[in-house]
Order: C-alpha cells, then structure tokens, then sequence
C-alpha cells in the first residue's frame, strides 16, 4: 500500500495546485448568490460530503456524477471531482459555459472503499437537496467511471423517473466480477510465486501484510523469465493487456508487455483489490461474497485473450504451462459466504434502464477490462432495449485516461440523443473529428500510472472487446 499512498501525495500536490487556479465563485456564499450569477455550493449530507455548480443561464439539465474506486489506504483527492478530468478542469468549465448545471457526492467514509450501496444512497440525498434548494431538473444525466460507471447505471435502473440518460467511462459495471478476477489472480500468484507463505487471501487477520507478500512476489518475478511467465498466466485470468501508459504505444516486445501487465496485477488487483480492498468489502457485506470454487484455470486460459502471450512466454521460459496449471488445479479453493454473496449480487446491473445510455473505454485499460463493456451489452439485449445503447472506445492504455475533448464529445453524443430522440453519428472518424474541433485546449490526456498531463490526439476506434471470463450472469 506504501506505492498507492506515495502515489496518491504526489497526485495530491497536483490537484491543489490546479484547484487554485478555480474560478472565484466556487467561494461566493450560494444563500447570496444572485440568480443571474454562477452559484457554488458545498456541504454535507448524512456524513458524505457534495459539490454542486449552477451556471449562469442554467439550461436545465444537470449532470451528476460518480467517481471511482479509492482502495483503503489511498489517500482521497482534494476538492471534489465532477467530471472524470480533475476538478476546476476543462470538461466541467466547458459544462459550465454551456449551460449545464453539476453535483456531485464525494459519499461516506470519504469515498474510499467499496461504495456502490452508500454511493447510490448519497447521490440520490443530493438529488433531493438539490430539488429543494436549486430547482428541479428538466433532465438529469448519471455519468461515472470506474466503479462509479455501475453506480450511474444502478441509479437509472432503480430510479427511471429521475434519469433521462446514462454516460460512463471506464466502468467496471460487475464489480463482483472485477473482485473475483483479482481473487483470481492474487491466488495464481500465491500459488506459483510464493508457495508456503502465509497469505491469507480473505478474512485475513492482517490484510496489509498478506498484501506486501504478494506485491514482494511479482517484483520478484518480474527478474527471471520464469517469474515472467507465471505473471502472464495470472494476468490472463483477467484478459488483462500489457499496456499501462497511456502517453506511450501499445508495447511488443514480449519482456515489456509482461512488465507492463506486471503493473496492472501489482497497483490494481494486489494493492488496490487484494487482501486490504477485500476486507473493506468482507465489513460492508457481512463476509467474504468471493470464490473460486469450481473454477477450471485450464478453460480459463483457454478462453482468455491473452493465451497466446502466455504460451510464448512459457517457451520462453522453458516452463511446462501444464504442470503449473496442475498446481493451481490441486490448490485449496475459497468458498464464499452465501449472505455476502448475495449483498454484492444486488448491486449488479442488468441492463434494464429505459434511458439512453452511452459507454466509453480505452481498449488497452487492465484495470477494469473493456470486457465490462462487451457484458452490459449482452444484458442490454436481454432486456430487449439495445437501440438505448451505444459504446465507444479509445485506441490507448492506462484507466479512464481521457480527453477533456472525448470526455465532451460522449457527453454531447447523449445529450443530443436526449433532445432529440436520435442517436446522431457514432463513426469514430466522426466521433474524431468532432474532438479535434474543440481545440489544442482539450486534448490533454491524464495518466494515472504516472500522475503526468500530456497532449494527445483524439483516438476514437472500432473495437470488440473479449468475453468477460468471471460475469455474476
């Protein structure tokens, strides 16, 4: 966890030097704000503090949003965010100039950890503060990322006669998959790189040090091949890609491509949603809802995307890929607890929201797979409502790592389809082209693996993300 919070200072130095940099208004007192003029509004509501920004000429539509996943130990952002680029930042100014009106709460425990069932519970407090303390909205649009995106959608889902549209980016809609793939992958590495340590991979009794073992086991492995080709094969269990960077190209040699998925296992699914992530959740839900009882790591592999890297590395490595799927298959499994089992069943989508609904995500993301993607259509259709969907991909790596200018054309996508009842043209030539059209301006592309703001060009793609391996349905 020491790489996360060192991580999180320096992103910390980062934010507060561009919060500075905000409009005065965000100090103006909102009970004396004149109506003809921007109103700020902060405070808190039932422990979960909310940010809320009215413009001048407010249009009537108001975008709420949902932020991400924070792992315990991850220290929170100052200010609070309203869209996925950083607070004060180019897509919520660009909002703002046009009308838009934004909210957005922070929830309890300071947003960290598992926060779906307080995240929704929040969003909806603030909604009813703002009805009676700003006005009611003509339309409000749900958007988030990450954990945030399913949170977006469960609000639709739940609540249709508040939402007239739905925006997420870089959702990890079933998150009960996203826990179970890491459960994956931790217990992959337990078993090949640290056999007979003590890690206990749920209801441990000391999560952070289970954590620091599994970490000191791929650094480890990541300096002989034959680490390198065990950390494929965990890696694989998730389809997770060997692309990290978002600012650099997708890699091809073989030894970076594992690195680089190296860093997805370590900071996503070790440090973040390892042992420590776990035992938050094992509190919300009243015990361990994770398993891989049953699971065939052989048809695992044999369905993942990334089979054929592993096959090169282990050639590579002179290991035999079979004796080691062996020993996963003869490891101890972990069982779930039913009742927490079925707390986390309850917060996933289905697909069912009678609003329009558009999706974005980079196609090189390991941290919450673009397979996420490929499963919400597939619930989409079985709710017989797939016209209300529509999904866009970026051809880059690293998670949620955005344009000011995507970010605003997704959303201006939707609020067309909401205004007129048509989705307009979708083409990533199109969907490109309109990006451009905004300016140098917003084209910065913040990378979460190096905390950095570089200018990039607008990457919109065609893609067909892989089948999901470990979907709740």
């Amino acid at each position: 966890m020491h790489h996360l919070r060192m991580r999180g200072a320096v992103l910390a130095g980062l934010l507060a030097g561009l919060l500075s940099f905000q409009s005065t208004a965000m100090a103006v007192d909102s009970t004396t704000a004149p109506p003809t003029q921007r109103q700020s509004h902060t405070g808190t509501i039932g422990g979960a503090d909310f940010r809320v920004e009215v413009p001048q000429g407010w249009n009537g539509t108001l975008v709420l949003y949902s932020h991400g996943y924070m792992p315990p130990g991850f220290q929170p952002f100052p200010g609070i965010g309203l869209t996925n680029r950083l607070p004060g930042g180019e897509t919520e100014t660009w909002l703002l100039e046009h009308g838009y009106a934004l909210a957005a709460s922070q929830f309890q425990e300071q947003g960290v950890g598992y926060q779906v069932e307080h995240g929704q519970q929040d969003q909806l407090a603030l909604l009813d503060w703002f009805d009676a303390h700003v006005g009611r909205p003509r339309r409000t649009v749900a958007t988030g990322q990450s954990l945030g995106a399913s949170i977006a959608v469960l609000l639709a889902e739940t609540h249709p006669d508040r939402f007239d549209g739905v925006a997420t980016l870089c959702a990890a809609f079933d998150s009960n998959a996203t826990f179970n793939a890491a459960l994956d992958i931790n217990f992959a590495v337990k078993t090949l790189l640290a056999p007979g340590q003590d890690i206990e991979l749920v209801h441990a009794t000391d999560p952070a040090a289970s954590t620091d073992a599994l970490v000191q086991a791929i650094q480890q492995a990541l300096t002989t091949p034959q680490g390198r080709a065990r950390l494929a094969l965990a890696g694989a269990f998730n389809n997770v890609t060997g692309w990290y960077h978002a600012h650099e190209p997708r890699p091809t040699d073989l030894t970076e491509r594992i690195r680089q998925q190296a860093m997805w296992i370590q900071y996503a699914y070790t440090a973040g949603l390892g042992p420590t992530g776990r035992a938050d959740l094992e509190r919300k839900a009243g015990g361990n809802p994770f398993w891989n009882v049953g699971i065939d790591y052989r048809r695992q592999l044999a369905r993942s995307s990334q089979r054929a890297i592993v096959k090169e590395a282990y050639r590579a490595a002179g290991l035999d890929l079979r004796r080691d799927l062996s020993r996963l298959a003869a490891a101890p499994r972990i069982a779930p607890d039913q009742e927490a089992l079925a707390y986390m069943h309850r917060f996933v989508p289905r697909g069912s929201t009678q609003a329009p609904i558009i999706t974005m995500h980079t196609t090189g993301d390991g941290g919450a797979v673009p397979d996420q993607q490929r499963w919400l259509a597939e619930q989409v259709r079985r709710s017989g409502n797939p016209s209300r969907l529509r999904q866009l991909f970026v051809e880059r790596g690293q998670h949620c790592s955005y344009s000011a200018a995507e970010e605003i054309t997704q959303l201006r996508t939707l609020f067309e389809r909401i205004y007129t009842g048509r989705w307009p043209d979708t083409s990533p030539e199109r969907l490109r082209q309109q990006a451009r059209e905004l300016g140098d301006a917003y084209q910065l592309v913040f990378d979460l693996g190096t905390f950095t703001d570089a200018p990039m060009p607008p990457a919109f793609t065609r893609f067909t993300p892989p089948q999901l391996l470990r979907p709740s349905r």
